[in-house]
């Protein structure tokens, strides 16, 4: 039986390297397995041969696959036959079949007309409408931070840069250097960061919400580190997020309400062309 399956294999693989697949209409399909009246026929496997794929690649393939669809096969007989009373199949499946059409066509419109441009004057005027939503319930900071290497080359020009009345090239020496030799590091003044995920990156116990005011600007270092901190401001929880903080989730909410709008437009839309068109018929009690 083994050597027959075998040789059956072999043989499939030879009418997939003679190209079975050049039409739609595939004369001579082979049927390759049955499992309570389910049938795995070749042309089914069509695209799953990588060019130029040998014979015995092709059998090892074919059986693997047919190994794997007689298992499913298996299963979905079972489950068939163990259906809770009550499920509507066929329901279920028009109720999906009906909303994945939808859901892509909706994602087409909104691929096609959704306008993804939002101006600092509409993302200002959103903030100030919503604003109360973003109370934070953790503290937040602006920061200049720099976890490098003790022993990381020139780490004395460093120390200067940082130390020296800031200019805007030491700012730039100092953004060079990081980013060819520090582990980490925060030198962009507008952005916004958890204050307690900028304290992980220190040993223990170095900033704490309780000592921001007294640990203001610090450089300490370690066995292994050498660290560089400058707070440049603070908003504390159950304050309200600066808008630099909260932007990309403004800005996915308006993209959403935009969404929104845009569907319901073209639903309203579908709708009067229907019912110009008498293609809308209600019927409904007097």
């Amino acid at each position: 039986m083994m050597l027959r399956l075998s040789a059956l294999l072999v043989s499939l693989a030879g009418v997939f390297s003679c190209s079975l697949f050049a039409h739609k209409e595939k004369p001579g399909d082979q049927l390759l397995a049955r499992v309570y009246g389910r049938e795995l026929y070749l042309s089914e496997m069509e695209g799953m041969f990588p060019p130029a794929t040998s014979s015995s690649d092709s059998a090892l393939i074919i059986s693997a696959y047919i190994q794997r669809w007689a298992r499913e096969a298996l299963l979905l007989n079972e489950a068939e036959n163990n259906l809770p009373r009550g499920l509507k199949v066929d329901e279920l499946v028009q109720d999906y079949r009906e909303s994945l059409i939808k859901n892509n066509y909706e994602q087409v419109l909104v691929e096609q007309l959704l306008d993804t441009l939002i101006s600092d004057e509409e993302l200002q005027a959103f903030y100030e409408q919503n604003k109360e939503q973003y109370q934070l319930d953790r503290p937040i900071i602006r920061c200049q931070f720099i976890k490098i290497a003790a022993n990381a080359p020139d780490i004395r020009n460093l120390i200067n840069w940082w130390t020296d009345t800031p200019t805007p090239e030491k700012n730039r020496q100092i953004n060079t250097y990081c980013d060819q030799y520090a582990e980490s590091h925060i030198l962009d003044n507008a952005s916004w960061h958890k204050l307690d995920e900028v304290a992980a990156a220190l040993p223990p116990g170095s900033l704490t919400e309780e000592s921001l005011d007294s640990r203001k600007e610090f450089r300490q270092s370690d066995s292994q580190y050498q660290y560089f901190f400058r707070l440049l401001e603070v908003k504390n929880s159950r304050e309200i997020a600066p808008l630099a903080y909260i932007e990309g989730q403004a800005r996915k909410y308006i993209l959403h309400l935009r969404k929104l709008k845009l569907l319901e437009e073209k639903r309203n839309d579908l709708y009067e062309v229907g019912v110009r068109r008498k293609a809308v018929k209600i019927f409904t009690e007097e």
